[in-house]
């Protein structure tokens, strides 16, 4: 008679896989490469994605060199957040990728940008400018989008 085996004791003899390092220095440069894609389809100058970031011009080249040391700050993280959202929200909200890509640089009447493009407000330097466009278009995924 074949002894059985319970499916608990098969799963916990199984070996987890390793836990993936989100402050690593491969997980940083992971998150910037997803960022100099989308300022490279937004077509951003060097100034631009350094705003962006909120970094220094030496760390901005080194990281665009790709070149890292360490992982990257909670700031940092907290700001590609915002960016990768307000990406994520326009391939939703505008699903012909050149429609998206020129939405971030287009005058826009909305209240929250006053004539002026979203990137226009992006660009103020605050962590809070992020959070105004990306709630934004949280509100827009909503609702009506114009």
């Amino acid at each position: 008679m074949l002894a059985q085996t319970s499916p608990h004791r098969t799963a916990r003899s199984r070996a987890a896989p390793a836990p993936v390092d989100v402050h690593g220095v491969e997980a940083a440069a992971s998150a910037l490469r997803v960022f100099f894609n989308i300022g490279a389809a937004w077509g951003l100058t060097a100034q631009e994605e350094q705003t962006l970031l909120g970094v220094g011009r030496t760390t901005f080249f080194a990281w665009k060199a790709g070149k890292l040391r360490s992982g990257l700050d909670a700031a940092v993280l907290e700001r590609l957040g915002y960016l990768f959202g307000i990406f994520g929200a326009l391939e939703i909200l505008l699903p012909i990728p050149e429609r998206a890509n020129a939405w971030i640089k287009a005058p826009n009447a909305g209240p929250l940008f006053g004539g002026e493009s979203a990137l226009k407000r992006m660009l103020g330097g605050q962590v809070g400018d992020l959070v105004a466009v990306h709630a934004y278009l949280s509100a827009q995924r909503g609702g009506d989008f114009s």
